[in-house]
C-alpha cells in the first residue's frame, strides 16, 4: 500500500511539472506573438500559428492524465483537488496559446501599413501579463499563496492600462477615421492581453484553493 501511495504521489507530482511545461511553453508563445508584432516579423507571426497545435496537444495530453488517475483510485481530498485544479489550470493555458494565436494572426492581418501610433503601451502590457502569468505558474509549482495572491492584486495595473490604450484608440478612430481598421485590430491585442492577465489570476486563484481548499474569485 505505502508504494502504491508512493507512486500514485510521484505521478501528481510529474502531472503537476507537465502543466508547468505547459505554462512555459504558452509564455513563450505571447511573448513571439508580440514580439512579431512590434517587428513586423511575419515568419515569426507564422511558427506561433503553427505552434498553437502542440499547445492544444498538450491539452489534451494533461487532460487524458487526470482522467487516468481519477480512475486508477479513489483519489483523497487534497489529491481531488490537484486533480481538479491541474484541469482547471491547463484549461486557462489552453486559452491563453489561443490568445497568441490570435494576436500572431493579428500580425499578418496589420502587414507591411504604417502603424498609427508607436507600440509602447502594448509591448508593456504584454511584458506585464507575462509577469503575472510566470509568476502564477511559480506560485503552483511552489504552493506558494503569498506570490499568487499578488498575481491577483497586479491584475488590476493591466486593466488600468488596458483603459488607457483603449482610450487612446478610440481617440484615433474620431479624429482619424482612415485608422479604424488597424485601431481596431491593436485594440483587439490589447484586449487579448488583457485576457492574459485574468487568465493568471484565474491559475493564482485556482493555486490559493488548492492549498487552502478555499474558493476565491477575483474574476
Amino acid at each position: 500500500m505505502t508504494s502504491t501511495r508512493q507512486s500514485y504521489n510521484q505521478e501528481l507530482e510529474a502531472l503537476r511539472q507537465e502543466i508547468s511545461d505547459m505554462g512555459t511553453r504558452v509564455e513563450q508563445a505571447i511573448d513571439q506573438a508580440v514580439a512579431s508584432l512590434v517587428a513586423r516579423d511575419f515568419e515569426l507571426a507564422r511558427s506561433v500559428m503553427a505552434g498553437d497545435d502542440y499547445i492544444d496537444d498538450m491539452e489534451n495530453e494533461i487532460e487524458d492524465k487526470c482522467i487516468v488517475l481519477i480512475a486508477r483510485q479513489q483519489p483523497l481530498a487534497r489529491d481531488l483537488r490537484i486533480i481538479s485544479t491541474g484541469l482547471k489550470i491547463t484549461t486557462d493555458l489552453e486559452r491563453v496559446g489561443d490568445h497568441a494565436f490570435d494576436i500572431a494572426k493579428i500580425t499578418l492581418s496589420i502587414g507591411n501599413e504604417p502603424l498609427i501610433k508607436p507600440l509602447i503601451d502594448i509591448p508593456r502590457m504584454s511584458a506585464m501579463a507575462q509577469a503575472m502569468l510566470k509568476d502564477s505558474l511559480v506560485a503552483y509549482i511552489n504552493l506558494d499563496i503569498t506570490l499568487a495572491e499578488q498575481v491577483c492584486a497586479d491584475d488590476d495595473a493591466v486593466d488600468d492600462l488596458y483603459a488607457h490604450v483603449l482610450r487612446e484608440l478610440l481617440t484615433c478612430m474620431i479624429t482619424d477615421p482612415t485608422t479604424i481598421n488597424q485601431a481596431t485590430n491593436l485594440l483587439f491585442v490589447a484586449r487579448y492581453l488583457e485576457r492574459v492577465a485574468d487568465h493568471a489570476t484565474n491559475i493564482a486563484e485556482w493555486v490559493i484553493y488548492l492549498v487552502t481548499g478555499h474558493r476565491m474569485r477575483k474574476n
